[in-house]
């Protein structure tokens, strides 16, 4: 079991009962987003992509990345 897991483990174990309920929607919530094959996994790079066009193709982001 890795770290990250053991850690989950131990905050589950000692986490209050209205938390665990919060955590497993959030969890079943989190898994119902990825997608399932290659293909999915594209999809959403490229809605991705055009979401955030409006914000990153502009002056202002290129002057803040050009010494990068």
């Amino acid at each position: 079991m890795s770290t990250l897991a053991q850690t989950l483990h131990a905050e589950i174990d000692t986490a209050p009962e209205p938390v665990l309920e919060e955590v497993l929607d959030f969890l079943v919530f989190l898994k119902s987003r990825q997608p399932t094959g290659e293909e999915g996994r594209e999809n959403l790079m490229a809605l991705a992509g055009s979401a955030w066009d409006a914000d990153w193709n502009n002056p202002q982001e290129d002057e803040a990345w050009r010494g990068l």
